[in-house]
């Protein structure tokens, strides 16, 4: 990471802290007025648990068991030939556990490199407001990338740990409004096997992300992820997507336009190799659907 960029990082995080501070006193204030000292917490501030591609700081409720369709068509510029895309797919199917309200896990396998993944979430503060004053909410999101393509080279010695990566993020988000939920994402990716020496195994990105209310069951979603590992992005480009959560009872569906092919964290930051203004376009569209396993306690207390 070069001082350039460096800078800005920091700059980004600072304005995010400088906007939440500021919204936060103005809480404060209504608060003393109020005269309200009971604790409020935040809820909803994203529809799901993606914001689009990347994680949001929500979690499956505790009991609650989510399955996941996620779906990338190819690029839109590949004309009719290839029907603008939709000859070509890359599909991940994955589940989501909420083990209690605070913490969750999650398995799944894409069909980009056949990757199977396992992943942690785990809330570390919540957005609150009155005896307990919290600007934002903020998560720690872990997982861990096997790749089980054939080895090229069947001549030399593969070892197991070079089909996997990991991902660690910090998901540092605040809902400003019920219209408007903001999310910062600092993003540590290692590969334990690159494809060229010197390309990087470590990846650092930033990511940004930003949910807003355009009626009771639509939002507009934007996303975006600055790559900050020099060699890395020489060769990719910075993930950014647009999109739109439309809520049906127990189905979310998520619709957008990306120019990341991948649909798991180590592929999506780390190698997004299309080009927006080249119509490197990849229309997607994520499904998730909740089944209830275990009743909340007060549930069944009252039944």
């Amino acid at each position: 990471m070069n001082t350039k960029q460096l800078i800005k990082l920091c700059w980004l995080t600072v304005c995010f802290i400088a906007i939440t501070s500021v919204t936060n006193a103005q809480d404060d204030l209504m608060d003393l007025l109020n005269d309200e000292p009971a604790t409020t917490y935040t809820y909803s501030t994203f529809k799901t648990t993606r914001i689009s591609l990347g994680q949001s700081v929500e979690n499956p409720a505790n009991g609650n068991l989510v399955f996941d369709i996620q779906h990338h068509f190819g690029r839109i510029n590949e004309g009719a030939y290839e029907f603008f895309g939709l000859d070509q797919a890359t599909l991940r199917l994955g589940l989501q556990y909420g083990i209690t309200d605070w913490l969750s896990v999650g398995i799944g396998r894409s069909s980009f490199e056949k990757t199977y993944d396992g992943s942690v979430k785990a809330k570390i503060l919540r957005q609150s407001k009155g005896e307990i004053n919290m600007p934002v909410s903020i998560s720690y999101f872990g997982n861990i990338g096997i790749n089980t393509l054939k080895f090229d080279d069947t001549l030399r010695t593969n070892y197991f740990s070079s089909r996997l990566s990991f991902t660690n993020q910090l998901l540092i988000a605040r809902k400003f409004s019920n219209a408007v939920s903001l999310q910062l994402t600092p993003t540590f990716i290692h590969r334990n096997l690159v494809e060229r020496e010197i390309d990087d195994n470590d990846v650092w990105a930033l990511g940004a992300g930003g949910r807003f209310k355009l009626s009771n069951r639509v939002s507009l979603n934007l996303e975006y992820y600055y790559i900050l590992s020099k060699q890395t992005s020489k060769d990719f480009q910075d993930s950014f997507t647009i999109g739109f959560d439309i809520e049906t009872g127990g189905h979310v569906f998520q619709l957008f336009l990306t120019n990341s092919r991948g649909i798991i964290e180590q592929h999506f930051i780390a190698r997004t190799t299309g080009d927006w203004l080249k119509g490197d376009i990849h229309f997607g569209f994520n499904i998730s659907r909740t089944f209830v396993l275990i009743k909340p306690k007060e549930f069944r207390d009252n039944n």
